[in-house]
């Protein structure tokens, strides 16, 4: 086992790893950039490194300034949470090649799922239904114009080396879709450094629903039940929910042998997730999958009671995984918010600023992720996510009118600072929410 953990990332999710290190007994080591110096992280963690200024390109998504810190700090390890390097085969190798092991996927197994239109095409040779679409790269306008002619409008334009429902674009019109090419692949060229997009089917009114699997390197593979993950706003998602609700057993069983398969066929080692979109007649295809910790993770430890970032430590020091699958049970319902600081009156705008009250809520089975707290400068470098508050229950009423009372408790004041917490909880009331028959379409 480790001895020590450099956490390559910052906000909540540094703090959730750091948690789990102590808890395991394994030092952990703080990276922060300039922005970042009083941040949560720094505060929780055994140890901590500055490495640069604000902007992301030259902290923490440097794997110089990454590996440096770690040989400084005697680090053994390296969790790179989520987003910057988290799924970044180079990032991977160049761990390897420092004596740092990677805490996710192999490299060359990250490297097959970064590119999206080929994930597809691995995907479909397993026998997991895709939407229809290429499996390649789309090279020209008149390419897309041939393909969106042969599946149908509308088509949805992605980034191959994209995913986490950014840069993404929507064409209904075909005299949009020259244009919306061209965009798209400007875009994925901003984002992702790589201007390769591909072509699929755009299917309406689905449910995003996706399995979180776990796979270690002596061949075990299990899943621990899916999320549903349909409230987003321009494909972010804000709200997420386990076990998903509404949908036939015997559907969200196929779904989830869907992903474990799929997982086989990639040779996937640590945690991942396999996303799908449901259809109104039930009928699911893959979307993508995620080689690292989702954000909306918690809501699966909530209701297996495995902490995932526990088991991603283990598996990655190479230990065999001692959950079978008809060890993990599903016991209640778990609901996510995310908490962003963004005001909606005004577009969802970011608010930065110097957050001079934070009163997070409490009680029976309410979980806080946050790096908040008084005093806390919210910086603009950075994306919004301020908390993810977590309700669990018995039952899926039950686990609302938590969620309804924590978020009516949380406080947060300061100069400038507004949070989407009344938002989202107007979406927990809304009557396609509450009685499970919402959509990716519930916000226009």
């Amino acid at each position: 086992m480790f001895e020590s953990v450099l956490i390559a990332n910052r906000g909540e999710i540094a703090v959730r790893v750091a948690r789990t290190c102590r808890e395991m007994g394994i030092r952990s080591i703080a990276v922060y950039s300039t922005a970042d110096r009083d941040s949560a992280v720094v505060r929780i963690a055994d140890d901590a490194v500055h490495i640069g200024p604000a902007p992301g390109r030259r902290s923490y998504l440097s794997p110089p300034a990454i590996v440096e810190a770690a040989r400084l700090a005697g680090a053994e390890a390296v969790h790179p949470g989520y987003g910057f390097l988290s799924e970044d085969p180079d990032f991977a190798e160049i761990c390897a090649a420092n004596d740092l092991t990677f805490i996710g996927p192999p490299p060359d197994v990250m490297a097959r799922l970064a590119d999206k239109a080929r994930t597809r095409a691995l995907m479909a040779a397993a026998g997991l239904p895709i939407l229809p679409g290429t499996t390649h790269a789309v090279e020209t306008p008149a390419e897309a114009r041939e393909t969106a002619d042969r599946i149908g409008l509308p088509v949805i334009i992605k980034a191959v080396a994209g995913g986490g429902g950014r840069g993404v674009r929507v064409v209904r019109d075909a005299g949009e879709l020259t244009t919306g090419y061209l965009e798209s692949r400007a875009a994925a060229q901003a984002l992702f450094g790589d201007s390769r997009v591909y072509l699929e089917r755009f299917l309406e009114s689905a449910r995003h629903v996706e399995v979180q699997v776990l796979a270690d390197t002596h061949g075990g593979v299990i899943h621990l039940g899916e999320r549903d993950c349909s409230v987003q706003r321009r494909h972010q998602k804000l709200i997420e929910e386990s076990p998903a609700p509404g949908l036939p057993d015997e559907l969200l069983d196929r779904i989830r042998t869907a992903a474990v398969t799929g997982a086989r066929a990639a040779g996937y080692v640590g945690a991942g997730t396999f996303e799908f979109l449901v259809g109104r007649e039930n009928d699911f295809h893959l979307m993508e999958v995620n080689c690292r910790l989702q954000v909306e993770h918690p809501v699966t430890e909530m209701v297996t009671g495995v902490d995932l970032v526990r088991e991603q430590i283990l598996i990655a020091a190479g230990e065999r995984m001692t959950l079978r699958q008809e060890d993990v049970r599903l016991d209640g319902v778990a609901i996510e918010c995310r908490v962003n600081a963004e005001d909606p009156a005004r577009d969802f705008l970011p608010t930065p600023g110097v957050v001079t009250t934070f009163l997070p809520p409490g009680g029976q089975f309410v979980r806080v992720d946050t790096h908040g707290y008084a005093g806390y400068r919210v910086p603009p470098d950075y994306d919004s996510l301020l908390a993810k508050v977590i309700a669990w229950a018995p039952d899926r009423e039950q686990a609302m009118a938590r969620m309804r009372r924590a978020l009516g408790e949380f406080g947060i004041e300061g100069q400038g600072v507004r949070t989407t917490a009344p938002y989202l909880r107007d979406l927990i009331d809304h009557p396609l929410f509450r009685t499970a028959k919402h959509d990716t379409g519930l916000i226009s």
